[in-house]
Formats: structure tokens, C-alpha cells, sequence
């Protein structure tokens, strides 16, 4: 399952976005450090369902009239102040606490209701472009402090004649979440001394800030667009990053009222239908929410993760059946499952994340819409529902 972690300063709102999105009860105050240990949870990215081209709807648990959710893991850190690398405010604990996560949200008030420290301000006082860099450059410098702490077993290793300097990297920082295709890309990028005990400072902050750039890349989480000065947001957008304007307080609502049964709304979407009696207050309050959701397509909850994991991570999803006429499992579950895996990944691939023992028993695949054979190479595309022809049951 693909790990999205939640950072920001305290109190820009992480975890009402966390709450909002995976509908877990959780301690949200207007203080900092509300959150002191990482609350894990499920939630889900939001797909079209293959089942909308078949003649009735999937029923699977995870398909609402063909609106695909797709579980991911998220993570919701404790808010991070300035100097969090250097372990202020507790920030090693809460920097370490990202390092399994494949794409980071940065939530940011983008109303500047809260200060560098995230104590409450008057709207419009704080400048969120300050919060727009914070994370990364956080991450980036305590990573260069753990690639320092540890550059002197690099230079003992150096000394020996079968040294290799891409495993050697691959071993002290696969902590990080690194793998050694990561690890090689990022040395591809960067110029550096072929002896390790001729690097300084800058080629270590530089292997550190790529090499988290490429394992740890960001989407700018623009929250409190309703109360936030257009200004504000108008500056979020020229930030070289993905940007989503949001209103966590917004979507929990919607999710809270969907749930009482007042209101008609699935996650993702653009407007909302109320259903049940609500107070001229709850009233004005949705009208409020409604007209946010106009200027900005949505809440922007669901929109960030599938920025992250659709936009950034440039993920798709495919849907692995055993019955490629009905797409169905064995026990006729119709589109049982669905998987997220790498644009360009291959049908051979979408067996191993099914399980290891289909992989490796992996004899050919069907293309279940085209009812076509297709290669081991065949780079699949978003929605395709496949049947994996195996050796293993």
C-alpha cells in the first residue's frame, strides 16, 4: 500500500485533513503539537470503476455507482517548527517519522491565520509562502546531517579494493526509504569526486536534497481557502510545486453530514445535495462550503491524494480478475480488487503485487476487454482489468 504522509507546521490544519479523510477520531485543537505521535490511518485515492462499462455496477465495497476508492496509507506527523532539523521541537522524531512515506502533502495555511511556530494569528498576517519551502528544506537538512553523521564508514569502506559507491550510499540511507535504483539515479544527476574522502559539505547536501527530492517529493496543500486571502492563494500557485487549494474543515462536514444521512456527497465531489431538515445556521455554513467547492472544483481532500498518488507518483490502477469474461474472482466477486503500480508497469508486475507466488509462477495475461492474449512487456494502462495466468492457485 502506497505510504502519503502529512506535514506541516502546527495547527495548519494536517489533522483535520487526516480526520476528514479517513474518518478516524483524532485530537484536533487550535494549539501547536496537538498531534505528538503519528496517527496512521486508510484512505483513498478516487478512480473511474471499470464496472461503468459493464451493464450493471461492481457492488464492491469500494465502488459508490462507479466512483473507484482505492486504499493508500496516510500518515499524519506532528507539526514540524523552524530548526526541526537540528531536533527543535521534537523534530528528528517527527523528521524520522516520514521516512516510509512515498509522497509528502505539505499542508499549509494558506490563510496566514498562524505564525512560524503555528500560534493563532489574525487572517492575512502571516506569509504562507514561508511555509511553502519549510518542509523541504527541514527534510533536506537533517537528511545531509545523517549522510555527514555516517560519510566516515563511506571513506573506510572507500579503502577497499572491491568499493562500490552506489552500494555503499544504498546501505546507509535505505533507512530513508532509498533504494539502490534511487540511489544511482540521483548520482547520475550530481557531479562528485569518484573518492568518497574528497567529498565536502556541499556534494553531501546536494546527494541529500536529490536524492530526497526523488524519494520524498511534495505536493503544496493549500488549506483554509475559505477564510484565505485570494492574494495568498494567487502566490501558492507560483510555487514551482503541485499546488491544491483546500478546505479540510470543509470536507470533514460533508463527511460528517453524508454520514448522519443529511446530505448526498462521495468524496471527490464537486457539489453536494442536502437531504435532511438543517438550522438556518447549518444552512448558511453549507452554503459557504458549496461556494468554495465552486471556485475550486471541489473540497481539494481528495483532489491532494490524487494529486499525489495519480499527479506525482504517476500511478495507475489496474484490476486483476480470474474470470475475464464476467471479471470476477473465483467465488464470482465482481472486480474484486484493484492495484496501484508505476506507469509502464507490466502485466508480469501486477502479478508480483498480488502476491509473490503468482509472480514467480507467472505463465501469460489476458486483456479481459479486448479478450486478447497479451506480452509479458505490455506496459498496462489505467483501468485495464487483467486475468494473470499462473502456476500458482
Amino acid at each position: 500500500m502506497l505510504s502519503i504522509a502529512l506535514a506541516g507546521k502546527p495547527n495548519a490544519g494536517k489533522s483535520t485533513f487526516y480526520q476528514a479523510a479517513t474518518m478516524a477520531e483524532v485530537d484536533v485543537g487550535n494549539y501547536p503539537f496537538t498531534t505528538i505521535d503519528p496517527n496512521r490511518g486508510v484512505s483513498h485515492v478516487r478512480t473511474r470503476c471499470p464496472c461503468l462499462d459493464m451493464d450493471e455496477r461492481c457492488g464492491n465495497d469500494n465502488c459508490t455507482d462507479g466512483k473507484r476508492y482505492v486504499p493508500v496509507e496516510l500518515l499524519d506527523v506532528a507539526g514540524l517548527v523552524p530548526g526541526a532539523h537540528e531536533g527543535r521541537g521534537l523534530g528528528n522524531q517527527f523528521l524520522d517519522a516520514l521516512t516510509d512515506a512515498d509522497v509528502i502533502l505539505n499542508v499549509v495555511d494558506a490563510a496566514g491565520a498562524t505564525n512560524a511556530e503555528g500560534e493563532p494569528v489574525e487572517v492575512g498576517t502571516f506569509d504562507p509562502l514561508e511555509e511553502a519551502t519549510f518542509i523541504e528544506e527541514e527534510m533536506d537538512r537533517w537528511l545531509a546531517g545523517i549522510v555527514d553523521r555516517n560519510w566516515e564508514s563511506v571513506e573506510r569502506k572507500s579503502r577497499s579494493p572491491d568499493f562500490d559507491i552506489d552500494d555503499a550510499l544504498t546501505e546507509l540511507l535505505t533507512g530513508f526509504g532509498a533504494d539502490e535504483y534511487d540511489v544511482t539515479a540521483t548520482l547520475r544527476e550530481i557531479d562528485y569526486p569518484e573518492n568518497p574522502r574528497e567529498w565536502d559539505a556541499d556534494h553531501r547536501e546536494t546527494l541529500a536534497r536529490d536524492l530526497r527530492a526523488r524519494t520524498k517529493p511534495i505536493v503544496l496543500v493549500a488549506n483554509k481557502v475559505d477564510i484565505a486571502p485570494e492574494e495568498n492563494i494567487e502566490a501558492l500557485r507560483e510555487v514551482d510545486k503541485p499546488m491544491v487549494p483546500c478546505t479540510a474543515d470543509g470536507e470533514l462536514a460533508l463527511r460528517n453530514g453524508a454520514e448522519a444521512g443529511i446530505l448526498a456527497y462521495d468524496p471527490g465531489d464537486e457539489d453536494f445535495e442536502i437531504l435532511g431538515d438543517v438550522s438556518n445556521a447549518q444552512q448558511q455554513g453549507l452554503e459557504q462550503i458549496r461556494d468554495v467547492m465552486a471556485a475550486h472544483g471541489g473540497t481539494g481532500v481528495q483532489s491532494a491524494l490524487n494529486e499525489a498518488v495519480y499527479g506525482l507518483l504517476d500511478h495507475i490502477t489496474a484490476y486483476p480478475v480470474q474470470n475475464d469474461t464476467r471479471w470476477t474472482d473465483g467465488t464470482g466477486n465482481v472486480l474484486p480488487d484493484a492495484f496501484l503500480l508505476p506507469d509502464g508497469s507490466t502485466p508480469k508486475d501486477l502479478a508480483f503485487t498480488v502476491h509473490t507466488d503468482i509472480g514467480e509462477g507467472y505463465l501469460h495475461a489476458v486483456d479481459a476487454r479486448a479478450n486478447r492474449r497479451i506480452s509479458e512487456d505490455h506496459e498496462l494502462e489505467e483501468g485495464d482489468v487483467i486475468k494473470i495466468v499462473s502456476t500458482a492457485s
